[in-house]
């Protein structure tokens, strides 16, 4: 894809204009530095004839001292650039990074099913890092320079024309032949990127699954990978490299060109008696001074073809919308939830409805509201892909679903509020106790988290925190064990309220006596709501009005618990007299 003007254009107008202020700042602290720049030399060449003339000394130390205070004024103007430069850029990148966070949230989990955590880092981090200088430096550095370039041309001009026309040349040279080696390396810094983002992909990977990898002596193998992909990622890198060197050696030719150029201008203008010697030292002074902004319009340049690889992924990324869009905005009836799937079928594969890719397939049933369904079915039967239809982290590629009465593709934003879930897999994150019961909800008060954890057994675990709900859970969780982790997930449901509660194998790690606890937990917990347990073990299905069981994606039987109970042709009557009939009946 082609980086266009225009889209360089909306990046800066985006994420400058809320910073205006200091943009502003900054452009009239660049363009001073660059116009006292342009009189210093003027101030030098009055320096160097008057001395050679045998002026006076009470002038010459004028000009001395004016010189000197104009240095230190350009350098404060150059620093005050370089820090309203900095705070701009670090504005801009902020918030281009937190665009990208908020749009990776809004998307589905099609899109982070095929992506790994580290690659998203690598986009959402790396990626933005090199539009720093884009940010602060770019434009206003490109127009500085130019300006500055033109500045002094005009004064050579204004000397004398010979002198301006032949800086005039060199200054057009070096700019046409930057601009045409601008976009060579463009394309390897784009393969570099790539690489970059798949090896920190691979990386976060490898270390979350660090323990498996040590258990299982797969450490060869992770290190042949990780050769692997830097073996391919060092030629890309050369590459880039060796085009970024192409333009720093001509570069360099260019301005030894402008060197000889200045001083056979200066030593004939000279000859001629057409300068002074002041002169010829200020025609030589601004072609070294014009090496600058040449040398910034090629770092910029340089940073450009960086920033062209970074645009074209971060483009590519905002460009990618969620697959779950909302017909409607319609309200959740408050309470209880009813549930009613008609002919639903969904697949992961989002290519096809062929039978071997579908993974659930016309599934029909309903759950009237308050009451509560027992999911069952082996391993890979769908149960959990049904779950996640429900909480709307997928679409079904056929048939409906509504939720208390309401179709459930005309409701997005308050879904999550209605829905509680609990999984055999607790994530805790990196912050307060506090915030990992609510969720980041500030409007949950501190008694009822008192309240709830008191309910649950937690109340001593909590005492023993240094700071309470304050206690900030680290990488070790402040020493959880699983069934505690899973007590704190029980405890973010009674939090929340929901309407509907999903426990998802959700005592499957709990020890007999912590399960216990929570059972009585649970119970509270579907007082006033409507219920999915998936389970494994019937025992675990004891409380359930409904029983939905799953084969192979169909729905092998599904009926009230009790009526299929007592049925002897039913699948779960044959199930419960394997063994757990006086726990179910």
């Amino acid at each position: 894809m082609k980086i266009g003007l225009q889209q360089y254009w909306n990046l800066l107008v985006d994420y400058l204009k809320p910073q205006k202020g200091r943009v502003v700042k900054f452009a009239i602290a660049l363009f001073a530095s660059i116009g006292l720049q342009i009189l210093n030399p003027q101030i030098l060449r009055y320096f160097i004839d008057t001395a050679v003339a045998g002026g006076n000394s009470q002038k010459l130390f004028l000009a001395a001292l004016l010189f000197i205070g104009v240095a230190l004024i350009t350098q404060a103007m150059s620093i005050t650039a370089t820090f309203y430069g900095e705070n701009v850029a670090w504005t801009a990148t902020n918030a281009l990074r937190a665009d990208l966070v908020e749009h990776c949230l809004r998307l589905d989990l099609s899109f982070h099913k095929y992506r790994t955590p580290g690659e998203l880092v690598e986009r959402i981090d790396g990626d933005v890092q090199n539009l720093s200088e884009f940010f602060s430096k770019f434009t206003i550095h490109i127009l500085g320079n130019l300006l500055m370039m033109l500045g002094v041309i005009v004064v050579l001009f204004a000397e004398d024309w010979r002198a301006g026309l032949a800086i005039l040349l060199f200054a057009l040279t070096a700019l046409s032949t930057l601009i045409k080696l601008r976009t060579i390396s463009v394309l390897h810094w784009r393969g570099y990127r790539q690489f970059s983002a798949e090896f920190f992909g691979f990386l976060g990977e490898q270390l979350t699954g660090m323990e498996d990898i040590r258990a299982n002596g797969a450490k060869n193998y992770v290190m042949h990978r990780f050769y692997k992909i830097i073996r391919n990622w060092l030629p890309i890198f050369h590459k880039a490299r060796f085009a970024d060197t192409i333009l720093w050696v001509t570069t360099n030719g260019i301005f030894t060109l402008g060197s000889v150029i200045a001083l056979t201008v200066g030593a004939y203008l000279w000859n001629q008696q057409a300068i002074t010697i002041g002169t010829v030292y200020l025609l030589y002074y601004y072609t070294i001074t014009l090496t600058e902004p040449i040398e910034q319009i090629r770092n910029q340049f340089e940073d450009l073809q960086q920033a062209d690889a970074s645009i074209y992924r971060i483009t590519d990324l905002l460009q990618v919308q969620s697959q779950l869009s909302a017909d409607g905005d319609k309200s959740i009836p408050p309470g209880a939830l009813s549930i009613t799937f008609e002919n639903v079928s969904f697949s992961y594969n989002d290519q096809g409805m062929g039978s071997g890719d579908l993974v659930l397939q016309d599934i029909s049933f309903n759950l009237p509201a308050g009451k509560i369904l027992g999911l069952l079915g082996r391993t890979g039967s769908g149960k959990s892909s049904l779950a996640r239809l429900l909480l709307r982290l997928y679409d079904p590629q056929s048939g409906s679903i509504r939720l208390g009465g309401v179709p459930i593709d005309q409701m997005l934003t308050e879904l999550p509020g209605k829905i509680g879930l609990v999984t055999q897999d607790v994530q805790l994150f990196q912050t307060t106790v506090r915030n990992n019961l609510t969720f980041f909800n500030q409007h949950i008060s501190s008694d009822r988290i008192y309240e709830t954890l008191e309910m649950l057994g937690m109340s001593e675990w909590l005492n023993s925190l240094p700071h309470g709900l304050d206690t900030t859970l680290g990488p070790d969780s402040s020493g959880l064990s699983a069934g505690q982790a899973q007590l704190l997930a029980f405890t973010r449901v009674f939090l929340k309220d929901p309407g509907l509660v999903i426990l998802d194998e959700a005592s499957s790690r709990l020890d007999p006596m912590t399960e216990k606890l929570i059972e009585k937990a649970i119970n509270q917990l579907f007082l006033g709501r409507t219920g999915i347990i998936i389970a494994h073990r019937l025992a675990t299905v004891v409380r359930a009005d409904q029983i939905l069981i799953l084969e192979k994606g169909r729905v092998n039987e599904y009926g009230e618990r009790e009526e299929l109970a007592k049925n002897p042709q039913s699948r779960f009557a044959q199930l419960l007299q394997a063994g757990l009939a006086d726990l179910l009946v």
